[in-house]
């Protein structure tokens, strides 16, 4: 068996990473474990390289805390413009994945609330009068009708950011 460490205790993003791995490694067993690390940025990342540097130090974070996991993973969430998005990054000490998700657009009453800021789910939370939205459906669950939920759009990028493991001779 394989351990995973996650590093959020969020329940979307510990969905979003062991659907990731059960559909690309569908013969392997895995142990996830899910732990709270600094992102070293801004509780908030309002740009796509802070938002990125966040997700690096994740990693760096979980590696110093778990040291003998085979994978680690780190989801960043950020906002750069007017759109939202998050960057994946794996790590298995040999070679590291990464992947960013896809954007979804603002409504700018909630950049302007994020602007002065707040942090987007608890924007969301108020102009949606919902409770903790990041940690279920997030702002693409409410702004899609739940067509599209933060665990399914971050599925699918932390799948392109498993292709290195997926296939280690080509990369």
């Amino acid at each position: 068996m394989k351990t995973v460490v996650i590093s959020s205790l969020n329940p979307a993003k510990i969905s979003a990473v062991k659907e990731a791995f059960n559909l690309s490694f569908p013969n392997q067993a895995f142990h996830y474990q899910g732990i709270s690390v600094d992102s070293e940025v801004a509780d908030q990342p309002m740009c796509c390289q802070q938002t990125k540097a966040g997700a690096l130090n994740r990693i760096k974070n979980a590696k110093q805390s778990i040291t003998n996991a085979d994978f680690y993973v780190a989801l960043e969430a950020g906002i750069e413009g007017n759109f939202t998005f998050a960057w994946m990054i794996i790590d298995d000490n040999i070679r590291q994945g990464e992947s960013r998700s896809s954007s979804l657009m603002l409504p700018e009453a909630v950049l302007i609330d994020v602007a002065a800021g707040d942090e987007l789910g608890d924007v969301m939370d108020r102009h949606f009068n919902t409770d903790n939205i990041k940690q279920k459906g997030g702002a693409i669950g409410l702004l899609t009708n739940n067509l599209l939920t933060r665990s399914s759009v971050y599925q699918q990028a932390l799948i392109l950011a498993l292709i290195p493991f997926v296939h280690p001779n080509r990369f």
